[in-house]
């Protein structure tokens, strides 16, 4: 497979996770996002389909609603809202805009998690919740969001850090990376 991407876009950074997880090699396009508005593609739920193991959605149905949830809520709810299209829009309020759009979806994403936690999101396996998670966190930092309310977020994102899969996908070891950004 070929994964067109940004090297800092959360949905190619999503895409990138799940494909090390599912033990896929690909090969790597950049599209920079900057230039011409690039191309988003939604593929981990192909993936899950095709190539099922690991699983990123568990087979209890609880629990697979529970991914589900909190996936879109920071797929849909939080991450849009950082857009390179949205924060053009808000000019020189972009940081205070992406402050208070995180910070609002973290408040209640922190709730859920302290009910669906494991080690994880949801548990103590590796979903597509956690996809979701880490590259919002990394958002989060990138604006400046003070973490110290969201001991959940944070504690379940340092976990997912450790993992073989998220340190290869991370933006700062793509090959699109500028060399300032670089690991």
């Amino acid at each position: 497979p070929i994964l067109y991407g940004y090297f800092r876009s959360s949905c190619s950074w999503r895409v990138r996770i799940a494909l090390a997880l599912k033990g896929i090699a690909y090969d790597q396009v950049p599209v920079n996002l900057l230039k011409d508005g690039g191309q988003q593609l939604a593929i981990i739920h192909y993936l899950e389909d095709t190539r099922p193991n690991p699983r990123l959605l568990p087979q209890d149905p609880k629990k697979r609603a529970q991914v589900r949830m909190i996936s879109d809520h920071i797929a849909s709810g939080i991450q849009p809202l950082q857009n390179l299209s949205v924060l053009k829009q808000m000019g020189e309020r972009k940081m205070e805009w992406a402050q208070k759009c995180i910070a609002s979806g973290f408040q209640a994403l922190e709730q859920v998690l302290q009910q669906t936690a494991g080690r994880y999101c949801v548990g103590d396996e590796v979903s597509m919740a956690d996809l979701c998670l880490v590259p919002q966190v990394a958002n989060a930092e990138r604006f400046n969001v003070d973490l110290g309310p969201y001991p959940t977020i944070t504690r379940i994102n340092k976990a997912l850090l450790e993992l073989e899969a998220f340190k290869v996908s991370h933006p700062s070891r793509q090959p699109d990376t500028p060399a300032e950004l670089r690991a």
